[in-house]
């Protein structure tokens, strides 16, 4: 076996000329050592499918919110419209009132009768929505005592009135022209009044009797379905709620067939041969106070407008019944005396 050559060691020029024929390490500038560290381009990551899928996340995330909206609206259709009835038992017995069964196209109505000790008009009374005639039983008391007769009623869908569902006034104003025509036939030839309450309010603008009162009150009422459904909404979800209101007002025709249309109490004023009195809260936000002043500008003279200071969407007789009085005795006395 042939031994190995032995090793040549390298003179010191010899080991130099290598050394420097290496290809040395020579560090990036600043600029591209931070440009290292950032991010890649746009093109490389929408070509690599991070942002697709972000855009994926982003468009169930959507879908899930407007599909769960769509739900709440739904349930919340169904309870806006669901029927309010319930026993109502015998009327109080300070009232000295009759009950009554009002026939209208609707179905019966029900109600209480207080035939007046003097020779004065009559005064229909029209609770507020998901309410009854137990609601206007403080203003009836204060009518009796000032002479006049008084109906009281359950509008349909409401207390012992039958009804599928509450309509926003459509039905409901049938049940004001049977009423009112009740209320001619038990005291001919007297004036007949109404004071109207939210709901009942707006079911007395769309009303069409077949002969119209001596004189209106209107509290608290809507100017239009569109305007009412997007005030509740804006109180219970802010800046969102106008966004839902039209989840809220495409179930009006298909579950009432009702078109929305209809139910513009604003656009009836014109036609009210009578004269009225609005009456709305300043800090009302179901109907606003410049809501309540367009509807003051849409009726026809003569007419009267009664802004409640500090008063809310609530019983404006039960929150000041005093000023109440001041307010609304006069206007009967001139026009249902």
């Amino acid at each position: 076996m042939a031994k190995a050559a032995p090793r040549r060691h390298l003179s010191l020029e010899e080991r130099l000329t290598v050394r420097s024929s290496r290809p040395r390490f020579v560090a990036p500038p600043a600029c591209l050592r931070y440009a290292s560290t950032r991010p890649p381009p746009l093109a490389w990551r929408l070509n690599s499918g991070v942002r697709p899928m972000r855009w994926k996340r982003l468009a169930i995330v959507v879908v899930v919110l407007v599909a769960a909206g769509l739900v709440v609206t739904l349930v919340i259709g169904q309870v806006l419209i669901s029927p309010a009835q319930h026993s109502i038992g015998s009327a109080p017995a300070d009232l000295g009132a009759e009950p009554v069964k009002v026939e209208s196209s609707v179905g019966p109505i029900s109600g209480w009768l207080i035939r007046g000790t003097k020779p004065k008009g009559a005064v229909l009374l029209l609770h507020g929505v998901r309410s009854n005639r137990l609601q206007m039983v403080p203003r009836a008391r204060w009518l009796k005592n000032l002479g006049y007769s008084v109906l009281l009623i359950d509008l349909p869908a409401h207390g012992e009135t039958p009804g599928d569902h509450i309509t926003f006034g459509f039905n409901e104003a049938k049940a004001v022209d049977a009423s009112l025509n009740y209320l001619h036939q038990q005291f001919p030839k007297r004036p007949v009044g109404i004071i109207g309450v939210s709901l009942g309010a707006a079911s007395t603008a769309l009303s069409n009797p077949n002969q119209s009162p001596n004189a209106v009150v209107l509290e608290s009422m809507y100017p239009t379905i569109n305007d009412a459904i997007n005030d509740r909404l804006s109180i219970h979800l802010g800046k969102f709620g106008p966004y839902f209101a039209p989840l809220l007002l495409w179930q009006i025709p298909a579950r009432l067939d009702v078109p929305a249309r209809e139910l513009r109490p604003i656009d009836h004023l014109k036609g009210l041969s009578s004269p009225v009195l609005i009456a709305s809260g300043t800090k009302d936000q179901h109907t606003r106070i410049d809501e309540a002043r367009s509807i003051y500008q849409a009726a026809s003279e003569p007419k009267e407008f009664w802004e409640v200071q500090g008063a809310a969407h609530v019983d404006l007789f039960d929150f000041d019944p005093a000023t109440y009085k001041a307010h609304i005795e006069p206007f009967l006395q001139k026009y249902v005396n």
